[in-house]
């Protein structure tokens, strides 16, 4: 299967909170907890962590990170094989958070739909998080 023929979920939002508050809920794992999932993250290239949940886990490995910039991971549980890109960009009022999952394969109907569904959700989570800090 060729990349045109993979499929991407894509959401982005701006956010009210500057670059570094957003990158440390991106990257510490006590935050990633309250807005997406249990993880033993750690930024650094080449680390291999999971995402658990009460339905599971997904396999992940640092790809790229580019401090408060960028930062890539692989996305898997054995069938899926995809990739999280988040780009994190200065604003005058905070930051524009992007995050892109690609890789979907056209025979993953249920995983794309479950990304598409999810993920604005999350960042839902994520800001309340964020809000959250700010306030402490």
């Amino acid at each position: 299967m060729t990349d045109a023929e993979r499929k991407s979920v894509v959401v982005e939002r701006d956010l009210a909170h500057p670059p570094e508050r957003v990158w440390r809920a991106l990257t510490q794992p006590h935050l990633l907890a309250e807005w997406l999932m249990r993880t033993d993250f750690e930024p650094r290239t080449g680390h291999s962590f999971s995402f658990t949940a009460d339905w599971g886990a997904v396999e992940c490995k640092v790809l790229e990170i580019e401090a408060e910039r960028r930062l890539a991971y692989s996305w898997g549980d054995g069938v899926l094989d995809t990739v999280v890109t988040w780009t994190l960009t200065p604003t005058e009022t905070g930051a524009r958070l992007r995050m892109e999952q690609t890789g979907f394969r056209r025979d993953q109907p249920r995983y794309l739909m479950g990304a598409t569904a999810g993920w604005p959700r999350f960042f839902d989570n994520l800001e309340q998080v964020l809000a959250r800090e700010t306030t402490q």
